[in-house]
């Protein structure tokens, strides 16, 4: 089976203070996500109370746009827009400037995170 989406075709999992993260399952037990965070945003607090508050979600994607800071237990690294990019698990996430990108992850472990940040919410 083959499937193809369009970020507008991909229902809105979260959004507030201009975050917007649309996600869905695509196949190959694989969820894509179209992600947009504003300068600033900084999820400390969103995956505060996962192990060692942290996302422990694998990301495989491209950043369409911006700068984007990555914090882990063994340094910072920023990627910038054009760069394809992997996250492994134990990471946070810091917006330098606007950005949006595209990424592939574990369906099971996205969706844990995600109803965690959820949750953290309200």
């Amino acid at each position: 089976m083959s499937a193809a989406i369009t970020r507008e075709e991909t229902p809105v999992a979260l959004e507030g203070g201009g975050v917007e993260l649309r996600m869905k399952e695509i196949g190959g037990d694989l969820t894509v996500a179209f992600v947009h965070l504003p300068e600033g945003t900084d999820l400390t607090e969103a995956v505060k109370g996962q192990p060692d508050d942290r996302c422990q979600c694998p990301h495989w994607g491209y950043l369409l746009k911006g700068r984007l800071k990555m914090r882990t237990a063994s340094g910072d690294e920023v990627y910038e827009a054009g760069q394809a990019f992997y996250w492994a698990p134990g990471h946070v996430p810091l917006a330098l400037t606007d950005v949006d990108y595209v990424d592939f992850s574990p369906s099971r472990e996205f969706r844990e995170v995600i109803d965690h940040v959820k949750a953290r919410m309200g």
